[in-house]
This record gives C-alpha cells, structure tokens and sequence, in this order.
C-alpha cells in the first residue's frame, strides 16, 4: 500500500532530523487544527503544519489558521511546512502567516523558500529560539492575583 505525498513528506523529515530533535506526528482526524508534528529541539518546543502541494494553491482551514494565531499571539512557535511536489522546494510560513498563505498560496511574501531540508533546519532553529526567547524588557510581569473573596471561617 502507498504512502500519500504528506505522509511521504513526514518520513523524509524524521529521517532528516537534526541531533538533539525528537518529532511526534500527531494523528488528528477530528480537526481542530492541532499542527501534524510536535518537535522539541534542545528544550526548543515547535509545531509544523506539513502540507504538500502540485500548484501555489495550499489547502488549510480556517481551525488551522487560528489555532496557528492563538499559539503564536501567546508566544508559541509554530510554522506551516509546504513541500512543492514538482519542484521539490520547501516554503516555511509563520504561524501568524496562515491567512496570508491561505489568501496567495506558496507565493505570499511570508514565504522563506528553501533548497533542502538541512537549510530549513538550519533557518528554523534560529528563528524559533528568537520567538521563544525575547528581549527581558518584552516580558511583562503577571497581573496580580485577585484577592480570595470566600468567606473566612
């Protein structure tokens, strides 16, 4: 029995994956929008999204798209992986980027196009750590607690 081209897609990464990267795929077939692979990278945690394509055009839903957003808008790592089926380059989006690669496919601006996945790996390590890892001055402190309302007894 064959392979779809996604699964195929995944089988090439686990073999590719650099040291000191373990990499889940997580079966979902309820939806939702939970990515298809979790990844921790030398205590770097990140999500992709695997997608295969024939043309520009990438298939993702509107569940995708938020959970992306919601993850990345509370400082989460997550990207959309697009292998081209013909010519072999891989794309690399953001997880903020879902409705623009929705919107212009494979040729949005947020594309960071690569040869191999070796200079993928080598792109997103980087860029992952400078997500998860801010300036000290970005960090805001927590709110403090609300005070205990019960009754005392």
């Amino acid at each position: 029995m064959s392979k779809g081209p996604e699964a195929n897609f995944w089988s090439t990464i686990r073999k590719s994956l650099p040291n000191k990267c373990f990499a889940t795929r997580i079966e979902n077939k309820h939806g939702g929008g939970v990515p298809d692979v979790h990844m921790i990278w030398d205590h770097l945690p990140i999500w992709l999204e695997l997608k295969t394509v024939k043309n520009n055009a990438v298939k993702i839903s509107p569940h995708q798209i938020a959970w992306h957003m919601a993850y990345f808008a509370r400082g989460g790592a997550s990207y959309f992986l697009v292998k081209h089926l013909s010519s072999r380059h891989l794309y690399l989006f953001e997880g903020r980027s879902g409705p623009s690669l929705m919107e212009h496919g494979i040729a949005s601006q947020d594309a960071k196009r690569f040869d191999d996945l070796d200079a993928m790996f080598n792109a997103l390590r980087p860029h992952a750590a400078s997500i998860l890892n801010p300036k000290p001055d970005a960090l805001r402190p927590l709110a403090p607690r609300p005070p205990d309302l019960r009754p005392t007894v």
